[in-house]
């Protein structure tokens, strides 16, 4: 049978304390809801001692969820033991998680401790612990800098006082795969009792994520992750990665399973980064936006012809929408094609060839080519006209916490204006709804996305819609200091897009005929 590896998540612990993120309860209770939709084993909820937000957010985790184990982290004082349990009482499940440090540096230099102190300390934090509940972890902090023996005298201590799970801590990132792994697998050759071993890496060499795999195949069955490996100085171990790992590669990991929903995973991530406000950087593994992009023409033709050629996971398994085909330098023929089908231009033999050479030029010069820049060289090539878009004149809006939001927009095309006013439930919207009216397209939004493209109040704001009018799908791009002006500019450049989709879609027909 399958052996289950625990996925404990502590994203609103150990993450938290990464510099710059405060979730209040009502965002830590948000991101606890969605991690029980991911399928976690574990939430480690906060850390009750440490502030009173803390101890009300364990409590109100600890009450609301349903599904995962909820944990707290104690210090070994008893005082902090009572509290944690206080905060937990209200779980279905819950457990104790337990610490003290153990490496010479911290005792000296932290603790003022010596390792006898230590070991009773260890003894009786565990004990006080188990007299609350029967699942207890105990974790040796710093471990990778611990004198072996000495762990295991302390590890001991933690097991023959109760705890249930023995958690070994690269606290500060020290562990080197193999190294870590010979620790897990000495830990468990001479730490006897009936135990889990856990992982708790953090990625100051960028390690984490291959020292916990390295654990895990020395017998380690449970790991502690954060969701977009967030955590102290350079994080913790990667959730995503982690799983991933696991779920790709069964022939490393033969018998071992995960009961994460791996669907989840990339709404997980965008959840997490919107409340922290830390943003996945771009070729973040699983969940970043070019986990699935391809510019490479080898790697486009591949992905074109058999997803598997460049892609170990499937998109859709972990929440993302899909590969995408990136136009620039690096781009095949193959790939142009594509992209030029997808967009409703249909262009063969020498047209085809003289395109994709006025494209190879144009990518040499610039950096993102856009769909109106494809137009232009397929409408040069074939000698057709693109259709002639709307133009923003003017926008006006009004809004506020007393009246309802509306704008006013003014629009050209061909020499005549449109001018329309429409009211909706933000500025944003009722621009949007005005774009609708004055240009006749009632296109449905699908995706909204707005970014920043250089720092300061006075930054640039980048909006990036998605759109579906009749079966026909676009994106827009807009960009002004005024995030409302950019949304509109936005729209607007994908209500242009559809008018030409469709322009062209009916001038083909009439050469097909009936």
């Amino acid at each position: 049978m399958a052996e289950r590896l625990i996925i404990f998540d502590t994203t609103l612990r150990d993450g938290e304390q990464s510099p710059g993120i405060s979730l209040d309860v009502a965002e830590k209770l948000e991101i606890a809801e969605q991690l029980a939709r991911l399928g976690v084993d574990y939430i480690e909820a906060g850390f009750p001692v440490a502030s009173q937000g803390d101890f009300e957010a364990v409590e109100a985790i600890s009450r609301s969820v349903q599904g995962p184990v909820i944990a707290g982290l104690s210090r070994t004082h008893l005082a902090d033991v009572d509290r944690c349990w206080e905060a937990l009482r209200p779980a279905a499940r819950a457990r104790i998680h337990v610490f003290i440090s153990t490496s010479p540096s911290h005792m000296e230099h932290m603790l003022k401790m010596t390792p006898e102190q230590v070991k009773q300390e260890t003894a009786a934090g565990v004990a006080r612990a188990r007299t609350y509940t029967d699942d207890v972890e105990f974790s040796p902090q710093d471990a990778t800098r611990t004198p072996l023996d000495f762990m295991i005298e302390v590890l001991q201590v933690a097991v023959d006082s109760g705890a249930t799970t023995l958690n070994i801590p690269d606290t500060v990132g020290y562990g080197i795969p193999w190294d870590f792994g010979t620790i897990i697998q000495y830990v468990r050759d001479n730490v006897p009792g009936d135990y889990v071993i856990s992982t708790h890496c953090h990625n100051d060499l960028g390690l984490a994520v291959a020292n916990s795999l390295a654990g895990v195949n020395a017998g380690a069955r449970q790991v502690e992750v954060c969701v977009n490996g967030l955590g102290e100085r350079a994080g913790n171990a990667a959730l995503e990665e982690i799983v991933m790992a696991v779920r790709t590669r069964p022939d490393q990991f033969e018998g071992i399973e995960v009961g994460v929903n791996t669907e989840e995973l990339a709404r997980t991530s965008r959840l997490v980064s919107r409340l922290t406000g830390y943003p996945v950087q771009y070729n973040k593994a699983v969940v970043g936006r070019n986990a699935f992009a391809h510019e490479s023409g080898i790697h486009q033709h591949g992905v074109l012809a058999e997803r598997t050629t460049y892609e170990i996971i499937d998109a859709s398994a972990v929440g993302q929408t899909g590969r995408q085909i990136v136009l620039g330098k690096h781009s095949g023929r193959h790939a142009f094609a594509d992209t030029l089908a997808k967009m409703g231009l249909v262009v063969q033999g020498d047209a085809l060839n003289a395109a994709f050479t006025r494209f190879k030029e144009l990518a040499d010069r610039k950096v993102q080519i856009t769909d109106a820049d494809l137009e232009a060289i397929v409408a040069e090539e074939l000698g057709t006209n693109v259709e002639q878009g709307f133009t923003l004149e003017a926008l006006e809006v009004q809004g506020g916490t007393v009246d309802t939001p509306r704008a006013r927009v003014v629009l050209s095309r061909t020499g005549e204006k449109s001018e329309q006013t429409a009211e909706d439930d933000g500025m944003i919207d009722a621009a949007c709804q005005a774009i609708k009216a004055a240009t006749g397209v009632d296109a449905s939004l699908l995706g909204f996305n707005v970014s920043s493209v250089t720092g300061g109040v006075d930054a640039l704001g980048d909006v990036v819609v998605q759109l579906e009018h009749d079966g026909i799908r676009v994106s827009g791009r807009g960009v002004s200091t005024d995030v409302v002006e950019a949304s509109a500019r936005a729209f607007l450049n994908a209500v242009n897009r559809i008018i030409r989709v469709k322009a062209r879609n009916e001038v083909r027909a009439s050469e097909i005929g009936p």
